[in-house]
């Protein structure tokens, strides 16, 4: 800037009055006695021992992100099943329908139909929607409650075996109610199964209380016997509830069942949770899946490097060991090994066998799902 009144430039005499820098630095030679000193040579001794290990750590967490990275590379498969739900119909070469009315062991609240209503394929995939009984047949409100006979065996829908599963009446004062709610339940049992490989499936949880969505596997052939002895597997497991009720639908469950009864089921030992911050898993379809082989069974949520449950086998520690089953018993009966039948070398049994797919939304339990 130039002073008028002056003529001089006020920015050039700023600059001129300015202090030039001088450096403290020395110059030319002097003594470094701290050079000599024994404590100086131990710290750089110290300190080349730090960086040493510094390098060491940081190779070996490069090793193991390595390792891990290559023992999730996709490995040949050969697909056996591939359904996308957009026939307008579901598949019946692949797919049967479960129909009964007791619950399936969980006592659950709904009774599974074949009723399009339930179950139906249109151009956005496979539903499964429950609905209240009342409003979807003939059944009355009242004649929930009290003196209505509902037979699934004469109807010839039925898809169980025993009494209780397929007939009920209605009485108030024994407590016997029709179920309130219809749903469904489909699965590939005898069309489609598998004895190790990787199963994915997309889905989206329903919303809403008391519904309790499952993807999941059970044996083929119960070949060590009643549940949990055969094993069950459970890819994922959620609650329709909002996310302020404890386990809502921002959470799932990853489970494999497997006991010498159903009061020493080991599933506690074998269970994972995995929980979504923000949001919950019924804003989206997402991928759930699971891999298996003799060596392991892992579940994973969208990709297999995101694994919720992990478990190994081992040969020379079988799950009867890892279950310490040989200390407990039933009505006064010590357990005796199921699996010791099992031909496995891994000590994976019983999930040496084969498994099929089970989809479903059930509603309500009595089995403590829902505290």
């Amino acid at each position: 800037m130039v002073d008028p009144s002056s003529g001089r430039n006020s920015a050039a005499d700023a600059m001129r009055s300015r202090k030039r820098f001088v450096s403290y630095r020395l110059r030319g030679e002097y003594e470094k006695p701290w050079l000599q000193d024994p404590k100086f040579k131990r710290t750089k001794i110290n300190n080349y021992i730090i960086w040493g290990f510094m390098a060491l750590g940081v190779a070996a967490a490069g090793a193991v992100a390595f390792l891990q990275i290559r023992g999730s590379l996709p490995t040949e498969m050969c697909p056996v099943y591939e359904d996308e739900f957009q026939d307008g119909k579901l598949d019946d070469s692949k797919w049967n329908y479960e129909v009964a009315l007791d619950g399936f062991g969980t006592g659950s609240f709904d009774w599974t139909t074949t009723d399009s209503s339930n179950v139906y394929v249109d151009g956005k995939g496979l539903h499964i929607v429950p609905t209240l009984t009342n409003e979807t047949t003939s059944i009355t409100s009242d004649q929930l409650y009290n003196g209505y006979t509902l037979n699934l065996t004469t109807e010839g829908t039925c898809t169980e075996t025993s009494v209780s599963s397929c007939s009920i009446r209605s009485n108030s004062t024994l407590g016997n109610m029709i179920p309130p709610v219809r749903s469904a339940r489909i699965n590939t049992m005898g069309k489609v199964g598998l004895r190790y490989g990787r199963v994915e499936v997309k889905a989206k949880v329903p919303k809403g209380d008391w519904l309790w969505p499952a993807i999941w596997m059970m044996p083929l052939d119960s070949v060590y016997g009643e549940w949990p002895k055969s094993g069950e597997i459970d890819i994922m497991e959620s609650r329709g509830n909002s996310v302020d009720y404890p386990g809502g639908r921002n959470v799932f469950y990853s489970t494999l069942h497997w006991g010498t009864s159903s009061t020493t089921d080991a599933y506690w030992k074998t269970q994972k949770v995995r929980t979504m911050r923000r949001g919950d898993f019924s804003n989206s379809y997402y991928t759930y899946g699971m891999e298996w082989d003799e060596k392991y069974i892992y579940t994973y949520f969208e990709s297999r490097l995101t694994q919720v449950l992990y478990t190994n086998f081992y040969a020379n520690d079988p799950l009867w060991n890892r279950g310490d089953f040989s200390a407990t018993s039933v009505n006064n009966t010590l357990a005796t090994n199921p699996w010791e039948i099992s031909n496995s070398t891994s000590g994976n049994a019983p999930f040496d066998q084969e498994f099929y797919l089970i989809l479903n939304v059930a509603v309500g339990a009595r089995n403590g799902w829902f505290a």
